[in-house]
């Protein structure tokens, strides 16, 4: 990453943080360790950094094009579903800073959010990755990967599921503090999603779904 060269040193030196909000997206911050006290919440692993090219990306991510037998090219699936996350949690970040619902309705939201999410990875781990295991041996690395950032994303959805059910506090700080779990979470899931389209949808559109799989990962459930 450039942003490393020019401050020297190995980059497990630097602890990645979630800067403040820009133009409604996160910023990542690389920041030596050593400089930093108490760093935990909100940090990234460099792993993820290093392997995605960082936590942002500029424009729409690469989806491979080719439609073989389906009306709809698994990969463009996938991409619209990524979109549609995409989009819930831009509108519940929105309605956080602007206070544009009411409390319960905004952690209603909040849960739901989390639970098609969770329902998204928990249909690539035990449906599509599992196929594409079989399918393409050589992806297991990359499948690993894809692996390890569901746990990251997982860990950041429990929170935000502690938060709202500990909402007996004043609303005020329990939305805020699920606000910043938000911002993080949106600045990982863009790095995340951009990393598995690239790497494995001409991989997608080669294989055919079996089992139930699509209805979880592209449906989120429903």
């Amino acid at each position: 990453m450039s942003f490393l060269k020019a401050g020297g040193g190995s980059i497990r030196e630097y602890a990645f943080l979630i800067g403040g909000a820009r133009d409604g997206r996160a910023t990542v911050l690389a920041v030596p360790r050593r400089r930093v006290i108490g760093w935990r919440q909100h940090r990234v692993p460099v792993t993820v950094c290093v392997r995605h090219g960082g936590a942002e990306t500029k424009g729409p991510p690469p989806v491979a094009s080719r439609a073989g037998d389906r009306a709809v090219a698994l990969s463009r699936q996938l991409a619209r579903a990524h979109q549609e996350l995409r989009r819930q949690i831009r509108e519940i970040r929105t309605s956080l800073g602007h206070r544009r619902l009411d409390d319960d309705v905004l952690l209603t939201h909040c849960l739901a959010f989390c639970t098609a999410l969770t329902s998204h990875h928990q249909g690539e781990d035990n449906g599509m990755f599992a196929q594409l295991l079989r399918e393409r041996p050589e992806l297991a690395a990359t499948i690993a990967n894809l692996v390890e950032d569901h746990g990251l994303i997982a860990s950041i959805l429990s929170r935000v599921g502690e938060l709202a059910d500990r909402a007996v506090e004043p609303r005020g700080s329990a939305l805020e503090a699920i606000g910043r779990e938000l911002d993080g979470l949106a600045a990982i899931m863009e790095s995340h999603f951009s990393y598995e389209e690239r790497t494995i949808s001409e991989a997608l559109d080669d294989g055919k779904p079996d089992a139930d799989w699509p209805d979880m990962v592209f449906g989120f459930g429903t």
